[in-house]
């Protein structure tokens, strides 16, 4: 995790140092920034694969000529060093295959790479390039200012004078000033493509669910890599379960008992959950319980820190918060378990869905906007307490897979339940109260909910949520959402929310 600036055209140096420091809390390992002709670049750096020559900006190329600002982990470094030889590079920086690659294919490099990354690459040459991974999993804005473009981690970083033009950069995406945007990939899991003969309600073949459990768990493994430490945030819920079910296992077998942690208010099911799965697992187990007034209390800072005013989003963000900050003491990386229901159908609504490929069709539209939605949660509020998250469900082979399925073994059924083909892969990695659980939104299972809507509630009125409302298109919703929205506007004045902000809308 790091937090990036870049620019190509005329820009003012000042306004990079102050961009750049806007994002400390991304990168607390230190800082760096390099001018080019018509380009710059700025960063706020976590090392995490290679702590002693990783700084950022990176350089490299036959002449040391080409410089790199990015976020995220290329997960198949080890092989692009294997494929174009290990002379060519002079550090153990993942985000140098990024800069070797740029050198051999200019911008189509970015189509090479897999893993998430928000990269800028300039060379002394005058070549510049900004790209970002298909799933958005590394955050990414931008703005165009007369004849300038300007890039950065978060909406935080631009100057107020900008901040009403910024928008998201699309994923999947290469910007560069010759080609100006370009597609670098489809989006995965676009139609299933697997025993799409087999009807709905026949039996899977058994390696199906191995195919499943072998992926998830090379995805963790890649997840697990890093010099430095690594812990799982455990909600008690089954994907973060299954997470550290072999986390724990790989960590055993390294010599090293794994760190897992858990938050909720009192007498919550998550932190009953997560004792057990702890308890099964052999895990180093760190809890916090937190009241209803310290949730309320820090919902400023957390909306702040998230970027975003929808009420789901804040409900689950606030146990996030506190569940990073506990880990942020013990850990510099953490392993989430976001992306299996949008994979495997996990939530509620899903179940009104009786056609496959309905399902299948929803499920895509939701994984191709959690860039401004659940994937902006985890990392907004990891990244603002200086940790590292890392979604082995979202791991492109794990995606690839779980998208080429018959959606119809992803249906709720009297006989499947949520999220089956998942479950079925790890029957036995986890006790059955854990494993067959019913699914609990993060905000409901610590039960953050109830308490910040009947509080929020009732500090406006009816009458100013109608006066209000119309600000943005769907209008604002609710009494509580009002609320988060005035925090929203103080905390980054200047921002376009119609541009940047993703809602959940009711179907």
């Amino acid at each position: 995790m790091s937090g990036l600036v870049a620019a190509h055209g005329p820009f003012d140096a000042k306004m990079g140092s102050r961009m750049v420091e806007r994002l400390i809390h991304r990168g607390p390992h230190g800082s760096g920034h390099k001018e080019l002709d018509k380009a710059w670049l700025g960063s706020r750096y976590l090392s995490i694969v290679d702590p002693q020559s990783g700084d950022q900006p990176l350089s490299g190329g036959a002449n040391r000529d080409i410089w790199l600002v990015g976020d995220g982990m290329i997960h198949n470094h080890r092989r692009i060093r294997a494929e174009v030889g290990a002379q060519r590079f002079c550090t153990e920086s993942d985000l140098e295959a990024a800069i070797v690659l740029f050198e051999d294919y200019g911008p189509a490099a970015f189509q090479r790479l897999w893993g998430p990354f928000a990269l800028a690459i300039a060379s002394s040459d005058g070549r510049f390039a900004v790209g970002r991974d298909v799933l958005g999993l590394s955050p990414l804005y931008w703005v165009k200012d007369g004849g300038t473009v300007v890039f950065a981690s978060e909406l935080k970083a631009f100057d107020k004078s900008l901040r009403p033009h910024v928008e998201p950069f699309p994923p999947g995406h290469v910007w560069t000033p010759e080609g100006g945007l370009e597609a670098t990939r489809e989006f995965p899991g676009a139609s299933p493509v697997l025993l799409q003969s087999r009807a709905p309600y026949e039996e899977p073949p058994e390696w199906i669910f191995d195919a499943i459990r072998e992926t998830f768990i090379r995805a963790v493994e890649r997840s697990l890599a890093g010099r430095q430490s690594v812990g799982v945030l455990l909600s008690g819920g089954v994907d973060s379960s299954i997470v550290t079910a072999i986390a724990a296992r790989r960590s055993a077998e390294a010599g090293r008992r794994l760190k897992t942690f858990a938050v909720g208010l009192a007498d919550s099911g998550d932190l009953h959950a997560a004792q057990l799965v702890a308890e099964h697992c052999g895990t180093d187990h760190r809890e916090l319980v937190y009241t209803a007034e310290d949730a309320i209390e820090v919902v400023p800072e957390v909306i702040a820190g998230l970027e975003s005013f929808d009420p789901t989003l804040v409900h689950s963000a606030v146990p996030n918060y506190f569940v990073s900050r506990l880990a942020a003491r013990h850990v510099k990386i953490v392993l989430v378990g976001e992306g299996a229901d949008e994979l495997f159908a996990g939530y509620t609504h899903y179940g009104r869905h009786e056609v496959g490929e309905e399902l299948h069709a929803e499920l895509l539209e939701t994984l191709k906007g959690m860039h401004i939605g659940g994937l902006q949660r985890v990392d907004r509020v990891a990244g603002a307490l200086g940790v590292e998250p890392r979604l082995p469900f979202l791991d492109l082979d794990v995606v690839e897979l779980a998208m080429a399925l018959a959606p119809e073994w992803k249906l709720v059924t009297e006989d499947r339940p949520a999220k089956w083909l998942l479950r079925r892969a790890f029957d036995g990695w986890l006790p059955d109260e854990v494993l067959w659980r019913r699914k609990e939104q993060f905000g409901e299972g610590t039960g953050m909910n109830d308490v910040l809507r009947e509080h929020f509630e009732s500090t406006v009125t009816s009458q100013e949520l109608a006066a209000e409302a119309g600000a943005l298109n769907p209008p604002l919703r609710t009494l509580e959402e009002l609320v988060y929205y005035r925090m929203f506007t103080a905390s980054l004045q200047g921002v376009d929310a119609q541009a940047t902000v993703g809602r959940f809308v009711d179907a």
